[in-house]
């Protein structure tokens, strides 16, 4: 009886004065959600992982998640984290090579401030050319950290410095959004206890992210790598010349099963009114997830749910307030994607409503972007 009960709740208090449910992006949800533990980025050691994610599972858990946690009452979510299949590691061998290391080569000083102070390497990165159909990332060109954020789907090592190799991936993954190019300094055999702080190489590795790429998330600096030596020194693995680039435009999201759309891009969110024939409010609530891609299969999962959840649990004259319609977009914070946000509502609006660009409140900015709405093909009219 939740979802009856709450809807009953509210058109009694907006009985006088009907107002419409706030549809301002849920801060203290967002802020309530663990940024993901893994599923950031690649393993040190890895030089490759193939782009993997099942869009049917992190769609089942969303719509499994709705009986415990519905969309009326904000929860964080591990719902689609399962959607992720992670490359297992190969096996390496102590002091065995290392594959790959086929990048260019920083010069005579191959110590980690050398590779980082290194003009050859920071010459690719800034005289990189844009592929066809992407944009360098605000910011993101010649840094020195690799990509550490949510949505990443896969790995690859190159032979040479070219964006190109690495757009020509993320073109043939539907759910990648934008790519990491950069140089990596790597160990040329394993490190052991028999062989600690070995000679470097140059790995070239190009990373695919489910989510629009940003400066300020380019946070992994490198890692120590082995045993260290009789100076103390292990092996330090470091990152230079690593520029972001993101599809643009922003690809227009499939269509999904009993859904009507995706409608053109949005300028915003939708931030509507009360039913104006009713007088209702037509505002059900929102979910956020974080653990894959931008996928509005997860909005779609959700919102026919929790219709079902509620017809199941209707209020005493039969009626239950349905999910005829949902708005699904990438929130920002301070540039950085925060994960599909998805909101829903009981009837369709127009794109003249999706007027919710994002706020600012201090030094914090959320910003809405590849904003797209559903409609449910056949509407639920909300009554048994």
């Amino acid at each position: 009886m939740r979802s009856a009960l709450l809807y009953s709740a509210v058109l009694g208090l907006a009985a006088a004065a009907p107002k419409a449910m706030p549809q301002d992006i849920d801060v203290d949800y967002i802020e309530s959600i663990p940024t993901p533990t893994t599923g950031l980025g690649p393993a040190v050691e890895q030089v490759s992982a193939t782009p993997s994610y099942d869009a049917a599972a992190a769609a089942s858990d969303a719509a499994q998640e709705i009986s415990t946690a519905p969309i009326y009452t904000p929860t964080p979510s591990s719902a689609s984290r399962r959607g992720l299949r992670r490359s297992p590691l190969a096996k390496r061998t102590d002091c065995g090579p290392e594959p790959d290391g086929h990048g260019p080569s920083p010069g005579s000083d191959t110590s980690d401030t050398g590779f980082l102070s290194s003009s050859i390497l920071a010459n690719y990165a800034n005289s990189a050319v844009a592929p066809a159909g992407y944009s360098l990332a605000s910011g993101f060109q010649n840094l020195q950290g690799s990509l550490s954020e949510i949505g990443y789907i896969g790995l690859y090592t190159f032979s040479q410095y070219d964006p190109s190799l690495c757009s020509a991936k993320c073109n043939s993954v539907s759910a990648c959004l934008g790519f990491n190019i950069y140089f990596e300094r790597d160990p040329s055999i394993t490190p052991a206890a028999a062989c600690p702080n070995p000679a470097p190489f140059t790995n070239v590795k190009c990373t695919l992210y489910g989510y629009p790429v940003a400066a300020g998330a380019a946070t992994n600096m490198g890692q120590w790598r082995g045993p260290t030596d009789a100076n103390g020194q292990a092996f330090h693995v470091v990152i230079t010349g690593s520029n972001g680039y993101n599809k643009n435009p922003c690809p227009t999201p499939p269509q999904l099963t009993n859904f009507t759309g995706p409608s053109a891009q949005l300028p915003g969110a939708i931030n509507a009114p009360n039913d104006p024939t009713t007088g209702k409010n037509t505002y059900l609530g929102m979910k956020l997830y974080n653990g894959g891609p931008f996928d509005p299969s997860q909005c779609s999962a959700a919102c026919q749910a929790q219709t079902a959840y509620d017809a199941r649990h209707p209020a005493s004259d039969g009626t239950y307030m349905p999910c005829n319609f949902f708005n699904a977009y990438i929130l920002l914070k301070n540039g950085i994607p925060q994960g599909t946000y998805c909101s829903f509502y009981s009837r369709t609006w127009d794109a003249s409503y999706a007027t919710n660009t994002g706020y600012t409140s201090g030094s914090t900015q959320y910003s809405v972007v590849d904003s797209f709405t559903y409609a449910l093909t056949t509407p639920d009219p909300g009554h048994i």
